[in-house]
């Protein structure tokens, strides 16, 4: 270990109390909800608030030689570049994002989206969690190498604006500050999951995600269902036929033409996470009552939300509301469909392969139409070098008192693909503090300020490492 283990944890606990948290408290309060969900968000001005509020407090508190500068483009959201040098050879880009979902229905009583809530060691509000305590867990990092006399390599902080609308300025920007950034030797990404607190997490794949609107029609308007049903088959029949194409309505397992096999690394390390999370991990979604889950184990849970496809139905057209239905078979209905993919299964391919599953040979010649609307690639990250391997466990022994975790997210990143396109030959670390119950995307997100502080001081440890690259 390069840093001191005691006045480390002692530094970084202080450096969030003082200096990280009342601005933190500050940003929450922002509503720069991400483009997708604020189409005037330049007329708005969130957005610049809340760069303009980090842009001030890393001016402040990071090394003295640090440059910090916002790059916009009409059009593009803003991005936040934090260039620090250092003594060492070599290069560490880190990333994490200042935009925000938007607020949700259903916080607790005395909760909300931008009003910040501390109880204790959690931190409530919109974005303190996913992810705007990154770039300041990225200062801390470095302020407490500086403040125990630890060199360091020249560090890049990256912060975009666009994730949560799936990252649509990153490239733009990566292209357009080729020389500024460099070639990074390593790059942390601060914006992935945890499966407790008690332990560095870090990701070693990501599932991959296709979706769209699936569209049956059967009449040019509705009719009376005492003079149609019977006669013309109902659009939700058949777009109910079409869904089995895909998806066993029993089980949930998906048509093998989306599978993978999972290799037999992926597989131990999923036992280890198993055998760390317990038996009772999954309780932690708020299911109804004694609702089962789908796995019989939490290993065949992790197996189901790590590598294995997944078809949820995330929205509905042509529906009428309870209170406005009548007795009328309805000319068409629509579907919004998300299918998460294993992450080593070609994205384009699935996503053409689907289309042609549902449209092809449609029930009673029905019209049937699949408009595709996203489509983000899986990862699979290759074993780390012994180097990074030590420095992740043992940051992790250190500062948490246990080990580090390798384990795949069910969920996909938008912002991997322009990070490996730009940095092909870069290794990259994925972490982050989003573990149970945090609810990023949902009523009640939290911070799990424990969690943070911690993995700040492993941040710390492991870009001090790239020497021994």
């Amino acid at each position: 270990m390069n840093l001191h283990p005691e006045q480390a944890l002692r530094f970084v606990d202080s450096f969030w109390e003082d200096r990280i948290l009342p601005t933190l408290r500050d940003y929450i309060e922002i509503p720069n909800q991400s483009p997708l969900f604020d189409a005037d968000w330049e007329r708005h001005g969130h957005m610049d608030d809340a760069v303009g509020l980090v842009k001030a407090w890393c001016e402040e508190q990071a090394p003295s030689d640090t440059q910090v500068t916002v790059h916009t483009c009409a059009g593009r959201t803003p991005l936040l570049l934090i260039e620090i040098p250092g003594p060492l050879p070599g290069q560490v880009l880190l990333y994490g994002h200042l935009d925000k979902q938007p607020p949700c229905s259903g916080w607790r009583e005395g909760l909300g989206p931008w009003s910040p809530v501390r109880d204790g060691d959690l931190l409530y509000g919109r974005g303190g969690a996913d992810d705007g305590y990154a770039v300041f867990a990225c200062i801390g990092a470095i302020a407490l190498l500086e403040a125990q006399g630890i060199p360091f390599p020249r560090c890049v902080l990256l912060m975009e604006c666009s994730e949560e609308s799936g990252s649509p300025d990153l490239a733009y920007y990566l292209d357009r500050l080729r020389d500024r950034i460099g070639i990074p030797d390593l790059v942390v990404c601060l914006d992935s999951g945890c499966g407790n607190y008690e332990q560095l997490w870090v990701t070693t794949s990501l599932r991959g995600l296709i979706g769209g609107n699936l569209m049956v029609e059967v009449l040019r308007d509705g009719v009376h269902s005492g003079d149609a049903s019977g006669v013309v088959p109902s659009s939700f029949r058949i777009i109910r036929a079409l869904l089995d194409r895909i998806e066993d309505r029993e089980t949930g397992e998906i048509v093998e033409a989306f599978q993978v096999a999972i290799p037999p690394p992926v597989r131990k390390q999923i036992e280890r996470a198993a055998d760390t999370l317990g038996a009772d991990h999954f309780r932690r979604l708020p299911v109804i009552g004694d609702l089962a889950t789908v796995g019989a184990t939490t290993f065949d849970n992790i197996v189901n939300r790590t590598w294995l496809p997944a078809l949820e139905i995330i929205g509905a057209g042509d529906l009428p509301a309870l209170d406005a239905a009548g007795n009328v078979l309805r000319p068409r209905t629509s579907l919004k469909l998300s299918l998460r993919l294993p992450p080593t299964l070609d994205a384009t391919w699935a996503g053409a392969t689907l289309a042609r599953i549902l449209q092809t040979d449609p029930p009673y010649q029905a019209r049937v139409s699949y408009e595709a609307e996203w489509e983000t690639g899986g990862w699979q990250f290759p074993p780390f070098p012994g180097w990074l391997d030590s420095a992740l466990q043992e940051s992790s022994a250190t500062f948490f008192g246990r080990p580090a975790i390798y384990a795949g997210e069910g969920f996909s990143i938008p912002f991997m693909p322009a990070l490996v396109q730009a940095f092909p030959d870069t290794r990259l670390v994925v972490t982050g503090v989003l573990g149970p119950h945090s609810n990023a995307h949902g009523p009640n997100e939290f911070l799990h300020l424990g969690m943070a502080k911690q993995l700040t001081a492993c941040v710390g440890e492991i870009v001090s490492r790239l020497f021994e690259k």
